[in-house]
């Protein structure tokens, strides 16, 4: 699933190309993409007819147009293979296209929801007042917003009494942060998956937090990690940061600090990729 960066790259291409438009029509092409929207498909429409985008904003990796005139937003939920694209009018529908929105301008480009496995979709949302979706209020935030507290999340750490990696991806605790991006910045960080929090100084905290952000910022700056064609931006390309990973995928090829092979173990239906002399199995682990 999409991760911080990739939501980020998606965000600042709707913001080019779709804030402060106002929606003329939408039309819902499967009802899946709208199964969130409790009250329907020509009521998620009805809705939106009329209104202006507002600036699209993201928390992590949550992604909502907050319309302009109303309370409301859109929350968008790309899934494991959603994608927004802003496409010219005249261009042919894609296979899996779901939703679409036009525009009351001479623009000449219209919003499409395209999703091939439709575990993603849009709805509709009271915000809170703080601006979010009221569905999404108990997300954090995430390391890379201005307000992100580095204090709070040391101490959360210590109380968590949990493994690093779960907390990592704890997204009432740290949001944005995937399966990916929390192996590379581990293997930046020289750290074990499995260590526990309650260990963690606040110094070591710190570095881990800085490598998170290094991490999201090299991606971002490429345009995200694209494995297959089913994560792009909204001009349907591909992000480049699969070329530049350290850890993620790289099972039996050099580490790249110290050449021994890089190893991946299952971890909670997924898998985790480290390398066994830069990120030591932790003593009590070990010894279990």
């Amino acid at each position: 699933m999409p991760e911080l960066p990739e939501v980020e790259v998606v965000r600042r291409g709707l913001e080019r190309w779709v804030a402060h438009r106002a929606v003329a029509d939408v039309e819902v092409l499967h009802p899946r993409a709208v199964r969130r929207h409790v009250a329907g498909a020509d009521d998620f429409a009805h809705r939106l007819r009329g209104h202006h985008i507002g600036t699209p904003s993201r928390r992590g990796k949550y992604l909502w147009l907050p319309l302009e005139e109303t309370n409301l937003s859109v929350l968008a939920h790309l899934g494991m293979s959603g994608q927004l694209l802003v496409q010219p009018h005249d261009t042919p529908d894609e296979k899996h296209l779901r939703i679409r929105v036009r525009f009351a301008d001479g623009v000449g480009t219209e919003l499409r929801f395209v999703d091939q496995r439709t575990f993603g979709g849009l709805s509709l949302h009271d915000n809170t007042p703080e601006g979010l979706p009221d569905v999404i209020a108990h997300i954090a935030r995430d390391p890379l917003d201005p307000l992100f507290d580095d204090d709070a999340f040391h101490q959360a750490l210590r109380r968590k009494r949990t493994t690093i990696k779960r907390a990592l991806l704890d997204q009432s605790l740290i949001s944005g942060v995937g399966n990916i991006y929390a192996d590379e910045a581990l293997w930046r960080a020289r750290v074990h998956y499995e260590r526990p929090t309650a260990g963690f100084t606040r110094p070591r905290a710190a570095e881990l937090l800085g490598h998170v952000r290094d991490v999201m910022n090299a991606a971002l700056a490429v345009g995200g990690t694209s494995f297959d064609s089913l994560y792009v931006n909204v001009n349907g390309e591909s992000g480049y940061f699969e070329r530049s990973l350290d850890a993620y995928g790289r099972e039996g090829l050099p580490c790249r600090r110290c050449a021994t092979p890089m190893r991946r173990s299952p971890w909670m239906n997924r898998s985790s990729y480290y390398c066994p002399k830069c990120q030591p199995v932790p003593r009590l682990r070990a010894a279990a």
